[in-house]
């Protein structure tokens, strides 16, 4: 069954937030997606927080409006930073640094119409070729640039998403057998890269682009990768390998990678992150199934507080010194699948409070983040909100998460009633608005889910 979407919205003005940044009003709209169960712990200010944090630790300004993001040596740009900051700037409403960042992309494509991997600075190729884990969430987020600002301007978002959805059909699935190839001029049935599997967006791109047969296909094709990776390798609940080859099976291509792939490593662990995107958006029983695994890894492990960065398939800690953040908030996201409200809202504390340094860390804590906050709600979805914010009724509803005070802000001012229901459908304030802004006073409220009804929509809210 469909959830009331959380119309709800942060909006604050940033100011410089790098040197050459100008003003940009960044906003949040924390979703309640279609399917499984969200934190209830997330605080007013953390998306805005960690946004804002790392915006200003790894986006840097080139010139004519290009923006980059600082690989580990800062001095270097990889294509997989330019498209993550595209999904995390386009899900804020920053579209200036969506903007720069598409430019620095398009700046540095190679013949089949990718990304060169690597950049030294504003300028140079050092690193040839595509990855393809870049261009799937460089073309998703287009997507969501098109329905939020549409294709209007300067940049025609619509049509750019088109091209690359193709270009990635062209260059980066293996012809007739739909495997997912790692980049442009390499990989295949070979050599694959299970947490470049993006289902969700799959299904996406299918719509969007008409073409549903085919990527369906290739969703299908990458459930088929993982299942037989866990079972050819005899693996520990979903510990998929870093690489392996269509039949499940060890690669024998990436002798450089750590353990040659055969771990679950920093490529495996942003996989129950994808997963967990399809189950939240299309409620997908494959990626239900793969999630069961993570959550029953978790709780084997004796929580959250436990997890490690890295293990064996057998399920043994490579790391043990240290927590990471690109594996808890990964288990995070795939503990949406789960209807327990504790386990769901530990996992959410546990990355919140692993903030890292590291840009790889820092930005999947920050994506991670606003996947469990329904920040990264599919945007083909129905009712998706203007770009102005308001939704059909033209009203507000923010901070939601809430701790004292709701607001709520009409566009139009005419008699409104508004009231709210606890969990179990009691009637806790009934109000007659008459105005432009109404202020809620739940200050009192204990913490949970309440509903509030406006015009005959129901919402739901989050009391912290």
């Amino acid at each position: 069954m469909k959830n009331y979407y959380i119309l709800t919205f942060f909006t604050y003005l940033l100011f410089s937030l790098t040197a050459s940044a100008q003003i940009a009003t960044v906003s949040f709209e924390n979703r309640d997606y279609q399917f499984g169960t969200q934190p209830t712990n997330i605080s007013t200010n953390d998306i805005y927080d960690v946004y804002v944090s790392w915006r200003n630790t790894f986006a840097e300004p080139c010139n004519n409006g290009r923006y980059r993001i600082k690989f580990d040596t800062s001095s270097q740009s990889v294509s997989e930073g330019i498209a993550y900051g595209m999904l995390l700037s386009v899900y804020a409403n920053d579209k200036e640094l969506f903007d720069g960042l598409w430019l620095y992309y398009q700046d540095f494509l190679n013949a089949n119409g990718v990304m060169n991997w690597k950049i030294e600075g504003c300028t140079t190729v050092i690193g040839n070729n595509g990855a393809t884990d870049a261009e799937l969430d460089a073309a998703y987020a287009l997507i969501v640039a098109d329905k939020k600002w549409e294709s209007t301007g300067a940049i025609n978002y619509e049509s750019d998403a088109l091209s690359l959805i193709s270009i990635i059909k062209t260059h980066e699935v293996e012809n007739g057998t739909n495997v997912l190839k790692p980049g442009d001029a390499w990989g295949g049935s070979n050599t694959t890269n299970p947490s470049y599997f993006t289902p969700g967006y799959f299904r996406a791109f299918g719509v969007y682009s008409n073409d549903t047969a085919f990527w369906n296909a290739v969703a299908t094709t990458s459930y088929a990768i993982l299942n037989a990776n866990l079972s050819q390798n005899n693996a520990s609940y979903n510990l998929v390998s870093d690489w392996c080859k269509a039949d499940g099976t060890y690669s024998n291509e990436v002798a450089w990678a750590y353990d040659q792939g055969r771990s679950y490593n920093y490529d495996a662990a942003r996989t129950p992150w994808r997963m967990a995107i399809d189950y939240v958006w299309y409620g997908d029983t494959q990626a239900a199934a793969y999630n069961q695994l993570c959550i029953d890894f978790v709780n084997a492990q004796g929580g959250f507080n436990e997890i490690y960065p890295g293990y064996s398939q057998a399920g043994v800690a490579i790391n043990t010194g240290y927590k990471d953040p690109t594996f808890t908030g990964a288990y995070a996201s795939a503990a949406m699948t789960s209807i327990n409200q504790s386990f769901v809202n530990n996992g959410y504390s546990e990355l919140k409070n692993q903030p890292t340094a590291a840009y790889f860390g820092a930005t999947l804590r920050a994506i991670y983040m606003f996947a469990l906050s329904g920040n990264m709600y599919n945007a083909l979805e129905e009712n998706t909100l203007s770009v102005n914010g308001a939704t059909q009724n033209e009203f507000k509803i923010f901070p939601n998460p809430v701790l004292d005070y709701l607001n709520v802000s009409f566009k139009t001012s005419k008699a409104r009633i508004i009231t709210l229901y606890s969990i179990s459908g009691q009637q806790l304030i009934l109000k007659t608005v008459n105005a432009l802004e109404a202020k809620l006073d739940l200050s009192e409220f204990n913490s949970g889910i309440y509903f509030m009804d406006i015009d005959g929509e129901s919402y739901k809210i989050i009391k912290s």
